[in-house]
């Protein structure tokens, strides 16, 4: 049993830990939905900064943890593509959550200055990301100088985001922009907030054991079947990794907080490039940014033409538009697509 436990699981083994795995944490998800909406009231932080700063903590725990399990076990490419591949799935929620709110496109409702700001700071993480990449092979301390950069642009980008200074920027309010406004008492509402924070916890940590099970089933199916990594960590480990966001963001908008959904998306992206810097600090073999192939630059580059789609749509606000998704959705769903078809050959 140990062995199994440390070491390459078998396909059987790797294919019921996924799909168990994948139904634990939507149970999960749907209950961090809840106790995030009534969080984000009690606290007064409002939908937008607490969805993509602690909830999307809360939902990036898995995907930390297998980008670091990965890493530790000398599977760098593997790593990378889970943090990229989960970012690119995440990004596909806003469509499928988008489908769950009728009344109008979910950019259109969903479009604040923080909202917009964070898909800037995702295209800032991706972007030195892919510069670490290609810069010269350097170690500090066992890790890469970008990894540093990351984590201080991610913290710059938050402190930007709550200055003082009045926005020059809001967005117009039409009959269809959901504004960000306390949820009617419910049976959650009535408990204490620690109680309310203990379970946040709870689940959080449950999310985590999920994480970990999906990286040594996704190892084993990588041994056992000789798909790639970097489809591997895109195709499967990326889509269970999205599960969170995708859930909870479903979960959010058919309880009308629609700007958290958009929120912990997007924050959760934002979260998942920093999970690049635990990998690159556990990777024994040296820089994980240069352990990164073809595949995973390919991959990096989609998440990052997918975000800057979402933040289009967001600037665009259009109510209605292709098959009833708008020009944003419809073309995520293309590239998304596209990306793995060509990462599967």
């Amino acid at each position: 049993m140990l062995a199994l436990l440390d070491g390459r699981w078998p396909v059987t083994w790797s294919v019921v830990a996924l799909l168990s795995a994948g139904l634990l944490t939507v149970v999960c998800s749907i209950r961090l939905a809840t106790l995030g909406d009534v969080l984000a009231d009690r606290t007064g932080w409002g939908e937008a900064v607490f969805g993509a700063v602690l909830f999307g903590l809360v939902t990036s725990l898995s995907g930390i943890v297998m980008t670091g399990v990965s890493a530790a076990d000398s599977e760098p490419q593997l790593a990378y593509s889970n943090a990229v591949g989960g970012i690119a799935a995440q990004t596909l929620a806003v469509v499928i959550a988008d489908v769950f709110h009728r009344r109008a496109n979910l950019e259109h409702a969903t479009a604040s200055l923080e909202n917009i700001l964070f898909g800037c700071l995702l295209t800032g993480l991706l972007g030195i990301a892919l510069m670490a990449s290609f810069s010269p092979q350097v170690t500090v301390l066992g890790g890469h100088p970008a990894s540093a950069v990351l984590v201080l642009f991610y913290a710059g980008g938050l402190r930007l985001m709550h200055s003082s200074e009045l926005p020059m920027w809001r967005p117009v309010r039409t009959q269809e922009t959901v504004p960000d406004t306390p949820q009617p008492p419910g049976k959650d509402n009535e408990r204490a907030t620690g109680l309310l924070w203990a379970e946040f916890l709870a689940v959080a940590l449950t999310v985590v054991l999920g994480g970990w099970a999906v990286t040594h089933a996704a190892e084993g199916i990588v041994s056992g079947t000789g798909l790639t990594p970097g489809l591997v960590g895109a195709g499967i480990m990326g889509v269970i990794n999205a599960l969170p966001e995708t859930v909870t963001a479903i979960a959010a908008v058919r309880r009308g907080a629609v700007t958290l959904a958009i929120a912990a998306i997007l924050g959760g992206n934002c979260l998942d490039v920093l999970n690049l810097v635990v990998g690159d600090i556990v990777y024994p073999g040296g820089s994980l940014y240069h352990a990164a192939g073809r595949d995973e630059l390919f991959l990096t580059c989609g998440a990052l033409v997918m975000t800057t789609i979402v933040l289009g749509g967001l600037l665009v606000r259009q109510r209605r538009g292709w098959f009833g998704l708008g020009f944003d959705g419809t073309l995520l769903i293309g590239i998304y697509a596209t990306t793995l078809v060509t990462l599967a050959f």
